[in-house]
């Protein structure tokens, strides 16, 4: 694909999303995982091995074609961000952890996600598709359209963080317009087959995503962490940056196909978030009307007693 929703708009849209994110991010984020050792290495066990292997291991089984298999790795590979910790406020889990896991989570997306594309390249080999690898210039490519913005994003917050507060919701809302501009033209050059790149991954994308929520609250539960801890683990490993992942599908790999997974999770994810959040909630919020009624009832007879 050489039009120019990938070689004009989709690079640009990298490249915000990611300075957005690096307005978000201090040092401050990365020094706090001291505090958080070990929801942290839960939550990074679940987010870049266990996830990523039920995905492979969902790929293989479902026959998937080799460019959405590519495509679905990759999605597995990209971080979370500020949709995971906003549902994590929803749903008040611990949002001071996930902020962490999304500041450290995007810093090794720079070595991750290149490796698990070349690694998902080699093995599922799409025709015609050129490989990652170290003598590819692809890989350098992903390197700086990742950390760079990052960087100059941290760099500019913390310079004038005035500033930074005032260009975070115009960045966000530049990107997403150019992102939408660019998905549709995408969609246009290859709408006579984007009905089927769909039917491919029509149930697996809501089942990893289903999985990955999953995964993410169960393992830290049974790790030990408590509730709020294991919620913030639940958004940050089943939300991923899927704007992200299609960026770098589309605008560096070079074919939309591998883009069509992160499209379909971008909409499912949300609402099934929203489900997760309030499966895990109406437990305790059973057990505080129970407490409430217990107290009321206990004061009742305290006073009929006397």
């Amino acid at each position: 694909m050489g039009s120019w929703p990938v070689t004009v708009l989709l690079p640009i849209v990298l490249a915000l999303i990611m300075f957005g994110l690096g307005l978000g991010l201090t040092v401050a984020e990365f020094t706090r995982v001291a505090r958080y050792p070990r929801a942290v290495l839960v939550a990074l066990g679940c987010q870049l091995v266990l996830l990523p292997a039920i995905a492979f291991g969902l790929v293989l089984a479902t026959g998937l074609a080799p460019a959405p298999a590519v495509g679905v790795m990759l999605l597995m590979a990209a971080p979370g961000g500020a949709t995971a910790n906003l549902l994590s406020h929803l749903f008040r889990g611990d949002v001071a952890l996930n902020v962490t896991l999304t500041a450290v989570n995007s810093l090794l997306a720079v070595l991750t996600l290149p490796v698990v594309a070349n690694l998902a390249l080699t093995y599922f080999a799409p025709a015609g598709q050129e490989r990652l690898g170290p003598q590819s210039g692809k890989l350098l490519q992903v390197f700086a359209l990742v950390l760079v913005p990052v960087l100059a994003g941290m760099l500019t917050r913390a310079a004038r963080p005035e500033w930074s507060a005032r260009l975070d919701r115009p960045v966000r809302v530049l990107a997403l317009g150019f992102l939408a501009v660019a998905t549709v033209a995408a969609l246009l050059v290859e709408r006579r087959d984007i009905g089927g790149y769909l039917a491919e991954v029509g149930v697996l994308i809501p089942a990893l995503c289903a999985l990955g929520l999953g995964v993410g609250y169960l393992v830290p539960k049974a790790a030990g962490l408590a509730r709020p801890q294991a919620l913030a683990c639940a958004m940050e490993v089943g939300i991923h940056n899927s704007a992200l992942a299609m960026t770098i599908a589309v605008s560096v790999l070079g074919d939309i196909r591998m883009a069509v997974p992160a499209g379909v999770y971008g909409i499912v994810s949300v609402p099934l978030a929203l489900l997760a959040g309030w499966l895990i909630t109406s437990g305790t919020r059973s057990e505080r009307a129970a407490m409430a009624r217990f107290r009321a009832h206990s004061i009742a007879r305290n006073r009929s007693a006397r």
